[in-house]
């Protein structure tokens, strides 16, 4: 399927939308991150709070959690939906499409994610934390795009949409990691439930069948199955986010269009108003028009509160002295500094050197690996992993600081890096016209 000039121009405005979003929801996040340590170390009743048990109950049938696990087991799953809707959208119309535009970012995200194991299993391999090494995995989307607009370079969009096409292949990545590897004794039959219905929404999907309150039904209806075989219910979201079609607008709904609206000069009836309206809403796609609702509350809303939830971590003495000694909390660090610096790069340059993969011209070396750097930035993911690796207080207190202390690192890395490379600075060209770099970026022969 070919798209025009002006249909990618307004997709390169909806991802230019879609990562200002993202960048306002980092104050959000990171506020939601100060104020429950605020309320960990200087006020109480942070966990007696969380532990609070909610049940929703229809006649003598209850489901019980509590808050913690409502946040992380039920709201998250909106998050991982909007996850999945990304990944769909950049597969039919963004930078995931093509096998040489997805190689670069592809093979930098694989990069970012095994060697911060690697190196994560060389201080933890053989000791009790071991099977935590998709803590030190992750880059959160949000705090890295946000960080990027104000440390990064003067002109940062294609460097974001490259960071932004890298954060989805490692989630994908991440959501595998959750599905296989932190996964305990799995129930079948409710899986099997799961499989049955899912099957039955692809079906209606290859059928172009759209009809929101089914999708809803159905979904709900897994995600209950899920959590009841044992598997996370994240995957039921991310399933769902690319089951929901993507497309460009297509002429004959933009012509429909045309003449409704026209009619509608002519003759403003409710009748006539309501058909352009459909004709309007069916010329976008069921995706974009979903990621247009939930994008915001998922940013605003959603990954706020599960950070508020989750990152709250006790920082007297005897825990900063046990997590300053502890491997775990030095793996978790040097998987998102050291690891995700060495691993992008590598994956990237590995990319260009055997030219299986591309990257736009503008892009420089110095803001490749500032870059690099930045995607050290986990959190969102680190703490949700952190929830289903370790059971002992004490190490989860201790990732949690690693995880804290290795995002700050990797901000200040990310910035450093665009200090020395001098990146910081320059102008940008006006709208419309081409963007000469002084140091094409080319991998040396």
């Amino acid at each position: 399927m070919t798209t025009t000039l002006a249909e990618r121009g307004d997709l390169s405005r909806a991802a230019r939308g879609f990562l200002r979003t993202e960048s306002g929801s980092a104050v959000l996040l990171l506020s939601a991150a100060v104020v429950a340590l605020l309320w960990v170390n200087l006020g109480g009743g942070y966990e007696e709070f969380w532990h609070t048990e909610f049940s929703l109950r229809i006649g003598d049938t209850a489901l019980t959690e509590d808050l913690r696990h409502w946040v992380n087991d039920g709201l998250m799953v909106l998050f991982f939906f909007s996850v999945g809707l990304e990944m769909s959208r950049e597969a039919v119309l963004g930078e995931l499409r093509g096998a040489r535009a997805i190689a670069a970012p592809a093979l930098a995200a694989v990069g970012g994610l095994v060697v911060p194991a690697l190196l994560f299993l060389a201080f933890n391999a053989g000791g009790p934390a071991a099977g935590a090494w998709g803590i030190a995995i992750s880059t959160d989307t949000a705090v890295v795009i946000g960080v990027l607009a104000l440390v990064g370079p003067r002109c940062p969009d294609q460097l974001r949409v490259f960071l932004l096409a890298l954060a989805i292949v490692d989630d994908i990545g991440a959501v595998a990691a959750i599905a296989f590897f932190y996964t305990d004794d799995v129930q079948v039959t409710p899986l099997l439930l799961a499989g049955v219905l899912f099957l039955a929404l692809l079906a209606l999907r290859y059928a172009q069948f759209w009809r929101t309150p089914l999708y809803v039904v159905i979904g709900l209806v897994m995600w209950l199955a899920v959590l009841e075989s044992g598997v996370h219910p994240s995957v039921v979201g991310v399933a769902l986010g690319l089951l929901v079609n993507a497309y460009a607008p297509r002429q004959y709904d933009i012509d429909q269009v045309a003449v409704l609206g026209r009619s509608f000069l002519v003759d403003p009836s409710p009748q006539r108003a309501l058909a352009t309206q459909a004709a309007v809403t069916e010329a976008v796609s069921p995706n974009e028009r979903l990621q247009l609702r939930i994008q915001p509350w998922s940013s605003y809303v959603i990954v706020p509160l599960f950070v508020l939830a989750n990152a709250g971590v006790p920082l007297d003495g005897a825990t900063l002295a046990a997590a300053a000694s502890s491997p775990l909390t030095w793996g978790i660090v040097v998987g998102l500094t050291v690891g995700k610096v060495v691993g992008v790069s590598a994956g990237t340059w590995v990319a260009l050197r055997t030219g299986i993969g591309r990257v736009p011209d503008t892009l420089r070396w110095g803001q490749l690996i500032g870059g690099a750097g930045l995607a050290g930035i986990g959190f969102t993911v680190a703490l949700f992993v952190t929830d289903l690796a370790l059971d002992d207080q004490a190490l989860v207190d201790q990732a949690k600081i690693g995880i804290l202390a290795g995002s700050l690192l990797a901000g200040l890395i990310g910035w450093s890096i665009f200090r020395f490379a001098g990146e910081r600075g320059g102008q940008c060209a006006p709208s419309g016209l081409p963007v000469l770099p002084p140091r094409p970026w080319r991998p040396p022969s």
